[in-house]
């Protein structure tokens, strides 16, 4: 089984467990995932079966959407709602007070990571420390908030919902932190939900109880999208046959030789390469020194 299957996190599953589940589902040992999700967060996690694992270093870093629940008022050491409550105020924010503050946190912004994460500091992750009740300083670093909006808000339960577009490394608790900080008070996330990922939606993916009921009935692999719609951004080009056995053989592919590619050739440029009868080889770069296409990674098994 090779390609993606976009998953419907549920709650209180690690990125692991769901891959440990979905190993005895799908009776597949390669399966990787394309970006965790905290145990409280559900949503779109698409799974890299086979082949497809290859691609998990490749994949472009489109924006994540995501809805998330909020309370203003407390303050926990994890900055969501399961970590330990460290400080409670009486929040008077209403919500035109705090729809004034959302400007600023659009567009290019710097944000630093909170101690509960995975980054790693001196050869230690964060949230190492953390656990240990050690708190060191950390680098502000720049994401790019798409959308924010704020779709409800109620002022007398202090608790509200905002949809977030943001880039890779934003953490969405931070960001409720940080917007609860310039409107007077204090916040933390109460739920999260991933509403998109790699360019896949939540009304691509399944639950864990449909992928076991598609196994069961022998119908999981339908829902298994081929390798190549992780790279649907990217332009494609048909090569002869001749070019199909070099290029799976590792070598380069003369540009004015390959029919499709265009004259506005860029360097470094990647391109999906399929054989004659459409079978997705791998992706190409082009080399503008040598006026070559070079192997970025292959996909394809010699022989299929």
């Amino acid at each position: 089984m090779n390609g993606l299957l976009v998953l419907d996190k549920p709650k209180d599953f690690t990125s692991f467990d769901v891959i440990a589940v979905m190993r005895k589902i799908a009776k597949e040992k390669k399966i990787g995932h394309t970006g965790t999700l905290d145990p409280m967060a559900t949503g779109v996690l698409p799974l890299l079966f086979g082949r497809a694992a290859k691609a998990a270093d490749l994949l472009p870093d489109t924006d994540k959407k995501y809805r998330a629940e909020f309370c203003l008022g407390i303050k926990t050491d994890t900055g969501d709602i399961t970590g330990q409550v460290k400080q409670e105020v009486h929040a008077t924010v209403d919500q035109v007070e705090l729809e004034a503050v959302l400007p600023l946190f659009r567009g290019a912004i710097q944000q630093i990571p909170p101690m509960y994460s995975a980054v790693s500091i001196g050869g230690k992750r964060l949230y190492e420390l953390a656990r240990k009740g050690i708190e060191v300083e950390r680098q502000a670093r720049d994401i790019h908030i798409g959308e924010l909006k704020l779709i409800s808000f109620d002022d007398e339960k202090n608790v509200g919902v905002l949809e977030v577009s943001c880039s890779k490394g934003t953490y969405i608790r931070t960001l409720i932190e940080d917007i609860a900080e310039r409107a007077g008070t204090v916040g933390t996330m109460t739920g999260l939900r991933r509403l998109s990922a790699c360019g896949f939606s939540e009304a691509e993916s399944i639950t864990l109880e449909e992928a076991r009921e598609l196994a069961k009935n022998g119908k999981l692999e339908e829902k298994i999208q081929p390798t190549d719609s992780l790279f649907r951004h990217l332009e494609a080009v048909t090569v002869s046959q001749a070019q199909t056995v070099r290029f799976q053989n590792g070598g380069e592919l003369a540009c004015e030789r390959l029919r499709g590619l265009g004259v506005c050739l860029q360097d470094g440029q990647a391109f999906r390469v399929y054989a004659p009868d459409g079978l997705f080889l791998g992706l190409g770069k082009i080399n503008m020194d040598k006026k070559e296409m070079e192997i970025l990674k292959l996909f394809a098994v010699k022989g299929e």
